[in-house]
């Protein structure tokens, strides 16, 4: 029988213990693993508006992109996929947390000109329509914020995040389906073929674009080849600036390269508001997070749980939603630039005296005229995309972006191929005045969540007038309706104009529609329901990211 000397008998022994302790791990692993929903994912996640451009940010992630990295490359891709919703000619509010919790607010919103039409307000629609024309032109911000924020947490090249976009705006893509139902809108039809964007949009017979057609942005590519290799400078104090002021100029435009060079990036902290267990981080105004933190704040207050669903409950739980987006647009004029304005005038809003005191006013088996939540009526919107992206390092970043209104004001430059925007109709509704320099109001809420148990939501909406009910709704839904994410998120809306008519998503429950009725909510008639939210969820080491199925979006991860 063979023997086993003294240093043998340790070796087996190691090596038991090293197999054990990896079978051990193994298993917690496998558990870990299948606690996850399925589809989710252990890294890393982008959630953007549509599949091609969720996996454009994931890729650039696998490839060793940061979060940031992802979402600039991510809404590069949506300028071309979706071009009515954003692009370089626009702006953009970037909220982003690092992996030690520390939140911080990029703000690169467009901004009024040097010169402008003084009377400009003068000419605010007062119904529903697509605000056209190169006098609503704000100064754009959206390349220098990319800058900004490329260089404070970016970890590929500049150059690198450019190159998936700079392919499908040369090469061209067949038609998305969701833009190519959008261009066949009777209104944005109409809006398109009458205007500069018919060069890129319209076949020959000056018809929009429809299935099947290649969707080309060859000048774009251009553009966008040239900033990739001389930086945000080529578009602020360069040729394509130089360019684009050119073709401003002969829209009749008053945009001028001293504006597009004295642009600067707001960054501040972020607001941060306590949901319960929740805290939630807020872009501070002129950003609409102090609107949706003040909606959450009075929702906070009703003993809402799953079973707030059920029955008669359900028809009080929305009646409370209802008359917290009565009072949410009553306050809508307190947004507005710090800079320029009262810096405390939307203070009250986060307040918990306030909001304590404004739910008092909310009654279980009444609503009221205007006056009561002093509405004063205005024209709704539409626009704006969303990204949510979370990376394998803990850095979380929600990000909205607008060109504002669908193409913005219509007006395209041929000589730079970039779409600009009417972000100064922002002011419609929403202020007497305007200086140069201000940033419009918003109701743009990109927005970081965080539990006591250490889960991260990162969420955001696009859809103009509609993002602050959408996403409540959708926090709302998550955090205290006991809906997973994908459900809170496609949970039919209820929509308040700014008429304080009461207006429902397709699919809306009809017998909670009667309740309401009888409690006093007047129907509106509202057609556009182009509310789109995108989150990206983490909770003991599962990613689940959702991209609305509103605007045929998913998300990708790894």
């Amino acid at each position: 029988m063979a023997k086993y000397k003294p240093w043998m008998v340790c070796c087996f022994t190691l090596l038991f213990l090293i197999c054990a302790v990896t079978l051990v791990c193994v298993f917690i692993a496998s558990l870990v693993d299948s606690g996850c929903p399925s589809g989710s994912f252990k890294h890393a996640a982008v959630s953007a508006d549509s599949q091609r451009c969720s996996e454009i940010g994931r890729n650039i992630l696998q490839q060793g992109g940061s979060a940031v990295d992802g979402a600039i490359a991510a809404l590069l891709c949506t300028s071309v996929v979706n071009p009515q919703s954003m692009g370089i000619g626009g702006g953009s509010i970037f909220t982003i947390r690092n992996k030690a919790g520390n939140v911080k607010v990029y703000n690169f919103r467009e901004t009024v000109p040097q010169s402008f039409k003084t009377d400009l307000l003068n000419d605010c629609p007062t119904t529903f329509r697509l605000t056209t024309g190169s006098q609503w032109i704000g100064v754009p911000g959206e390349l220098r914020g990319y800058e900004a924020v490329h260089k404070q947490y970016g970890k590929l090249p500049w150059a690198k995040l450019f190159e998936p976009t700079i392919r499908l705006a040369r090469g061209g893509i067949p038609m998305p389906q969701y833009l190519g139902n959008i261009l066949h809108f009777h209104i944005v039809k109409d809006h398109v073929e009458k205007s500069s964007l018919c060069e890129v949009l319209c076949n020959k017979n000056r018809t929009v674009l429809s299935k099947g057609d290649i969707l080309k942005f060859p000048k774009l590519a251009e553009t966008m080849e040239i900033i990739a290799k001389q930086g945000a400078d080529a578009f602020y104090s360069g040729k394509i600036g130089q360019d684009l002021i050119q073709d401003i100029k002969a829209a009749g435009g008053n945009l001028k390269m001293e504006d597009l060079k004295s642009f600067q990036v707001r960054v501040e902290d972020a607001w941060t508001v306590s949901l319960g267990n929740t805290r939630m981080h807020i872009p501070p105004p002129p950003a609409g997070g102090a609107l949706l933190a003040f909606f959450l704040g009075l929702m906070k207050g009703f003993p809402l749980t799953p079973n707030s669903l059920d029955g008669d409950q359900k028809i009080q739980t929305y009646h409370h939603f209802i008359e917290a987006a009565k009072f949410a647009n009553g306050q809508r004029r307190s947004i507005c630039d710090p800079v320029f304005n009262n810096r405390k005038s939307a203070d009250h809003l986060i307040d918990p005296a306030f909001i304590d005191r404004i739910r008092g006013m909310i009654f279980s088996n009444r609503t009221h005229d205007n006056s009561y939540y002093n509405v004063k009526p205005s024209s709704d919107q539409v626009g704006t995309t969303h990204v949510s992206v979370l990376d394998e390092d803990g850095l979380a970043v929600s990000a909205t972006s607008t060109i504002n209104q669908i193409f913005g004001g219509a007006i395209y430059s041929p000589r730079t191929g970039i779409i600009l925007n009417n972000e100064l109709s922002d002011f419609c509704g929403r202020g007497g005045t305007m200086r140069a320099g201000e940033q419009p109001p918003s109701s743009m809420s990109p927005v970081i969540l965080e539990s006591k148990s250490g889960g991260l939501l990162v969420i955001g909406g696009s859809g103009g007038s509609l993002i602050t009910s959408a996403v409540a709704m959708s926090i709302m839904n998550y955090l205290w309706l006991g809906m997973n994410l994908k459900d809170a998120i496609a949970e039919p809306l209820v929509f308040v104009d700014s008429r304080n008519n009461v207006n429902f998503e397709h699919g809306f429950n009809e017998s909670v529609k009667v309740g309401l009725r009888a409690l006093g909510h007047k129907d509106g008639d509202w057609p556009y329901f182009l509310n789109v939210v995108n989150g990206v969820e983490k909770e003991n080491g599962c990613i689940v990211a959702v991209s609305d199925s509103r605007k045929m979006g998913m998300s990708a991860g790894y």
